[in-house]
């Protein structure tokens, strides 16, 4: 590049998806898009059935030190089985449930949740892959 070519600027292209599956049957999807100049990852949930706007317009960001991921409750089915989050790397964190009201608050270590009734996996880890939620197993 010269001196008087202008610098590029940075796109937002679809990066993939991530099918979120209940005994086979796909309960929702997790869309993956990324910056084409920093990398970044961009996420949005669709759950089958739900056809509301997100409350958020546009890519959403995350905050530096947090990973985007998807909480899943062991004790629950369906579309309210599993949400996506931003977590934080270690210790005590909180993030609203499906349901939009109840708080949840689980202890994470390394990115993982440490709970009886919750575990998740990385978007980033698992761009482009089918992932069975009712078992821990196949998420890397």
């Amino acid at each position: 590049m010269t001196a008087s070519e202008p610098i590029s600027e940075d796109k937002i292209v679809y990066f993939g998806v991530i099918n979120i599956n209940e005994k086979g049957r796909t309960v929702g999807a997790i869309d993956i898009w990324r910056s084409v100049i920093t990398k970044e990852l961009f996420c949005e949930e669709k759950r089958l059935g739900i056809l509301e706007i997100a409350d958020n317009i546009g890519m959403p960001k995350i905050d530096k030190g947090k990973k985007w991921a998807v909480a899943i409750n062991k004790n629950q089915v369906g579309k309210d089985k599993w949400k996506l989050i931003k977590i934080i790397r270690e210790g005590r964190f909180r993030f609203i449930d499906v349901d939009e009201e109840t708080i949840v608050k689980v202890d994470v270590k390394d990115y993982r949740i440490r709970d009886a009734d919750w575990w998740n996996f990385l978007v980033e880890d698992n761009v482009n892959r089918s992932i069975e939620i009712t078992a821990q197993e196949n998420a890397k």
